[in-house]
């Protein structure tokens, strides 16, 4: 539409280019199958990596309940048996200070004999002594010589007169082995008081832990409140040597900290503090070790996911190539049925240029013959002579010059469909038979062979016999001019259904691409100066107007086929 007539305020836009180079360049599907398998391999791992980030968080979190969930129950276990360790032992000793007197107790017979009583129902007592309230110790039971020992100035004495019982942290002492001191104060009735002091061997805290049948990556212990272990480490060294790290928050729960330790190892530790004595009892867990199935599942997982993209992009790239090599197909169909529109749509414009030209070239040639056979005429009346034969042939070369110009014009309007049909039923190897003969005497002289495949049992159809008389004579002339002396063409012909196909097939010089594209198209020839250019577009345009098709294939070199479809009837009835 051009700009005087578009409607105001509407924007014209040129019609797409449906079939342009671009559609089908190769690098528009290389890019396009590009896209295509990232688009798809998007979608699909976008969500794999998504939940694969979930799964691993997760079960992470979950794994890490499942190590820190017992460690927290057998620490809150070990806890509460040390404690009652602790005090059945204290009221063991709180018992026989409140059910002796200090006259009893000082008795070292009688404290003996309460002593062996005392071992023999709780192991762990080491000796049993009783202390004055100066401080000095009044009679002792047990491996050490410790009677007379003055304890007025330790600590331990003065804490105990002021709570009435005492237990001491882990310690050497005269023993020069581990152990702690319960220690309990009786108030007599004339207001002195008396000390009852026991030593337990603290062996017993190692096999209270030892049964909490930790793993070979775990350990557990004892401290005091400064950080001073009162039974050995694994990890930490032995009893009575200062811990390597800060004690943590107090807290009489059970607390578990992710953590490292001073060595560098990724750990859990879980702590409780105790409320009645100086001691915390700690557990530490390798988080390596016990993260060893994580990091086995976590193997599986990345294998899994890695042959899951791996897979992913294989079937996306098969899809998509099977996908880009449809569409391109598609698009290859497209352009051919626009090329044979356009290539159409140029015959039907040059047939309809000859037509007017043809018509336009009659008429003068239908004056010039006119006048030339009146002029002839004109001679033949006159009396013989030199000047009467010159002026003879010249009215005959030019009537002959008229005839050709005759043929040709009713050569462009048999193209231009400008002939009218006489449509008959025939056999086509009637038709074949009787062009072969107008060209058998040139192929005997050249020694052509012509090979005749046809079928006997060939049926009837409607045609017009001249017209593919002249359909076949032009191809015929074609191979007869393509194949050298010598050479072969072979004409078949059979029932494909619907039509009647008719093949003929030479080994001439055969033709390239780029002729192959023009032998349709009126004038184009490459017979230079033999040649109209005419015969095949002529051959084209009674083909179709019979309702028939026409298909060449060529190799240059190996020769040319042209095979001629017609109908046996529907094109030909619809057009009537």
């Amino acid at each position: 539409m051009d700009k005087a007539a578009a409607p105001l305020g509407i924007k014209t836009s040129p019609p797409p280019d449906l079939h342009g180079p671009r559609d089908v360049a190769p690098r528009r599907y290389k890019v396009l199958r590009r896209k295509f398998v990232v688009i798809m391999a998007l979608v699909a791992i976008v969500p794999l990596i998504a939940m694969g980030a979930i799964n691993y968080l997760e079960f992470q979190a979950a794994l890490s309940r499942e190590v820190q969930s017992p460690l927290r129950a057998l620490l809150y276990k070990t806890k509460n048996t040390i404690e009652l360790y602790l005090a059945e032992r204290a009221s063991k000793v709180s018992f026989i200070a409140q059910a002796y007197g200090f006259e009893d107790l000082a008795d070292e017979t009688t404290l003996r004999r309460i002593f062996k009583v005392l071992s023999s129902t709780s192991e762990g007592f080491v000796d049993l002594g009783l202390i004055g309230d100066d401080g000095v110790q009044v009679s002792y039971t047990g491996p050490y010589a410790l009677q007379g020992v003055d304890y007025s100035n330790e600590a331990w004495f003065q804490l105990v007169q002021v709570k009435g019982i005492y237990i001491s942290d882990v310690f050497m002492g005269f023993r020069r082995f581990p152990h702690i001191v319960i220690a309990v104060r009786r108030l007599g009735d004339d207001g002195r008081f008396w000390i009852v002091r026991t030593t337990l061997d603290t062996s017993q805290f190692d096999k209270i832990i030892a049964a909490m049948g930790l793993e070979s990556d775990s350990d557990a212990f004892l401290l005091n409140k400064k950080g001073v272990l009162q039974t050995n480490s694994r990890y930490y060294g032995d009893v009575l040597k200062q811990a390597p790290f800060t004690l943590p928050p107090q807290s009489y729960e059970i607390n578990l900290v992710d953590t490292t330790d001073p060595a560098g190892r990724d750990v859990y530790m879980a702590y409780t503090y105790f409320s009645d004595v100086n001691l915390v009892l700690m557990a530490v867990k390798s988080r390596v070790g016990a993260l060893q199935t994580w990091s086995a599942v976590r193997g599986d997982f990345i294998l899994i996911f890695v042959v899951g993209t791996i897979l992913i992009f294989l079937v996306a790239n098969r899809l998509t190539k099977g996908l880009v090599q449809h569409l391109k197909e598609s698009d290859e169909r497209r352009e051919f049925a626009f090329r044979e529109v356009e290539h159409n749509q140029r015959l039907s414009s040059i047939g309809r240029l000859a037509a007017g030209l043809a018509h336009e070239v009659n008429n003068p040639l239908a004056i010039i013959n006119e006048q030339a056979g009146l002029l002839k005429d004109l001679l033949n009346r006159q009396a013989d002579g030199p000047e009467k034969e010159r002026y003879s042939r010249l009215a005959d070369s030019i009537l002959a010059a008229v005839k050709r110009c005759r043929d040709i014009t009713h050569n462009m309007l048999g193209f231009a469909r400008r002939m009218e049909l006489a449509i008959e039923f025939l056999s086509i190897n009637e038709v074949l038979a009787e062009t072969l003969s107008f060209l058998r005497k040139e192929a005997e002289s050249r020694d052509v062979e012509i090979i005749l495949d046809l079928d006997p049992n060939l049926s009837t159809i409607p045609s017009d016999r001249g017209q593919l008389q002249q359909v076949f004579l032009n191809i015929l002339n074609n191979a007869l001019a393509a194949v050298s002396d010598k050479g072969r063409i072979q004409i078949s012909s059979k029932d494909s259904g619907q039509n009647v196909l008719v093949s003929i097939e030479d080994n001439g010089c055969g033709m390239p691409k780029e002729t192959l594209e023009h032998i349709f198209e009126p004038f184009f020839t490459t017979k230079k100066g033999r040649g109209t250019g005419l015969g095949l577009s002529i051959t084209y345009g009674i083909v179709k107007r019979l309702g028939g098709d026409i298909d060449v294939r060529s190799t240059p070199g190996q020769g040319t086929t042209f095979t001629v479809l017609l109908p046996k009837q529907g094109k030909l009835e619809e057009r009537s």
